[in-house]
């Protein structure tokens, strides 16, 4: 019963506070009167100021990649070389050496694109200047990158006849000032309330019952917890996650981290709609992102307190936290998968095959379900953009979207969105299954192997971060075909984007008439539903069926792996 009342509060607050935030942030965007700007209003034209920015400017859709582009690349190198120098920092208190050359490229392009995927442990690898100066940073700015990117392709959308696309810098700022570091202040206060640690003393010595020593690790963490959940960035401080006591102390510290990763990215829905003055077609996009995430959620949790033929118990607590149970682990699994969050409060290595394949195809679809903070919403415009041109074609019209219509070069770039993360899932899940390289260091084999090599590429590729475990990733192979993975995850997603969001702009609204294909109604909604499995299955069903399916049909039969 108590974690029925927390899965229902947790689906209320989701419907009810969503739209509230959706507004403020319309507000910050749009630059008007909010409750905040007498706060931060300061610093941001302080920001202008020193960085010579012209907040008036705006810019067209390549200039505004340019800037993304520019700016991302300046932090990867700054994080590369953070970790390259590491020994030679101060706050450096336990004298961590330095970071090896392929790791700290894995990490440093993990971090830029907001997948925070970690081939370390963070309390044995990384500093605290490391952590706070290069990760924590990265964590508000990639996260601003991907709100930044939206708010570009929401304009597109919703102007007409222009290249004006908004200015990059003035949106990472206000994103920054504005959202995610109020947020990430109270949240941060939450936690150290809750017993999540904040601190620069020195690891901890402590002697066990058995009279061993033991150190106990500290450090800065709950400040970088805020943020990695709010920016749906997801990388732990410690190697263990949202599964350390330190992360993650309580239940009631594991129910607001488990909803601050998804509530900003269903808020910047409704600010679509404020922008598009349409609240029904803002209703439309979270009904359909709310229906995928229920149906994962369902199927995960039937699996998971079915009955396991192999540990003969329902129910099973393998792989999860006590303090938490199978309700709140399931949550999380399905939660950090939709987000691109990636944190854990299990092991998801531990799940049974047809939860752990929810967690996958879910990765698969392109992190839209909520999805990132940014990316989940242009992500299942993208496929809005697709239904809208099936749907133009099964009617015999001109596919239209917002007044504006849907012509090659919008389906080209689509299409070539779409493609880019599927591409890595497959193509490098296959290089990895055939060479000594990828599967050297493999934990299990048959159909639990190829699962977590297939994870492992599906979360580079949604920049999720999350892992299946069971794969030491921490080799040079991996090192680099993850991060390349991630690289074209981000990057091979947000120049299509871009690009759609700038042919849009310049295109005239047709005023609505009675032959208009409505896309704010539940027709749209299932329409929109059935292409993305579709797209989904087509794409993804013959590993998933090597993989989960086959492991879970031979679990009922008693086999493991």
């Amino acid at each position: 019963m108590n974690e029925a009342i927390q899965l229902i509060l947790f689906l209320v607050l989701l419907a009810v506070l969503s739209p509230l935030l959706g507004k403020y942030m319309a507000k910050v965007f749009m630059g008007e009167k909010h409750m905040m700007k007498p706060v931060f209003g300061w610093l941001e034209k302080l920001v202008y100021r020193l960085s010579g920015i012209k907040s008036e400017e705006e810019m067209n859709w390549k200039t505004y990649i340019y800037g993304v582009l520019l700016f991302n690349l300046f932090g990867f190198i700054l994080l590369f070389l953070l970790q390259m120098f590491q020994t030679y920092l101060p706050l450096n208190t336990e004298k961590l050496p330095n970071v090896s050359w392929h790791l700290a490229f894995n990490t440093a392009m993990s971090f830029t694109t907001n997948t925070n995927w970690q081939s370390y442990s963070g309390e044995n690898t990384l500093s605290y200047l490391v952590q706070m100066l290069g990760l924590t940073v990265q964590n508000f700015v990639s996260a601003a990158t991907g709100i930044a990117v939206v708010l570009a392709l929401i304009r597109g959308l919703t102007r007409k006849t222009t290249d004006a696309l908004g200015n990059f810098w003035v949106d990472m700022t206000r994103s920054v000032l504005y959202v995610l570091l109020p947020l990430s202040i109270i949240f941060t206060i939450a936690l150290v309330g809750q017993g999540a640690v904040q601190t620069f003393s020195h690891y901890v010595k402590a002697t066990t019952l058995q009279g061993t020593e033991q150190v106990i690790p500290l450090g800065p963490a709950a400040s970088q917890i805020a943020i990695k959940q709010l920016g749906t960035n997801g990388g732990g401080f410690f190697g263990a996650n949202s599964a350390h006591p330190f992360e993650n102390p309580t239940p009631f510290s594991n129910f607001l981290e488990l909803f601050s990763m998804i509530i900003i990215s269903a808020g910047l829905v409704f600010t679509f709609g404020y922008y598009m003055k349409s609240k029904r077609q803002a209703r439309a996009i979270f009904i359909t992102m709310f229906i995928l995430f229920a149906m994962g959620l369902a199927i995960s949790l039937w699996s998971e307190y079915g009955h396991n033929n192999v540990l003969n118990v329902a129910g099973s607590m393998e792989g999860k936290e006590t303090r938490f149970g199978v309700m709140n682990s399931v949550l999380w699994s399905v939660t950090t998968t939709v987000t691109s969050n990636g944190s854990v409060n299990a092991m998801h290595d531990s799940l049974s095959p047809l939860s752990g394949l929810v967690a996958m195809f879910n990765l698969m679809l392109g992190e839209i379900i909520f999805g990132g903070v940014g990316p989940g919403l242009y992500g299942i415009i993208i496929f809005v953009i697709l239904t809208v041109f099936i749907a133009g074609l099964m009617v015999g019209r001109t596919p239209e979207y917002l007044g504006k219509k849907i012509e090659a070069f919008e389906i080209k770039m689509a299409i070539l969105a779409v493609l880019a993360p599927s591409i890595v899932i497959k193509i490098f899940s296959a290089i990895a299954c055939s060479i000594p390289a990828g599967l050297s260091t493999l934990n299990n084999g048959g159909p639990h192997g190829l699962s977590e090599i297939l994870y492992t590429f599906s979360s580079a590729a949604g920049n999720n971060g999350s892992a299946f475990g069971g794969l030491n990733t921490n080799t040079v192979f991996y090192n680099l075909m993850i991060g390349f993975g991630m690289l074209i995850g981000r990057f091979g997603i947000i120049v299509p984007v871009m690009a759609i969001a700038g042919s849009m702009a310049k295109k005239k609204i047709t005023p609505v008439s009675s032959g208009t294909f409505r896309t704010d109604n539940w027709l749209f909604v299932m329409l929109l539903i059935s292409v993305i499995l579709i797209v989904g299955g087509l794409t993804f069903f013959p590993p998933l069926a090597l993989g989960p399916i086959v492991e879970h049909l031979l679990m009922n039969l008693g086999v493991t792996f």
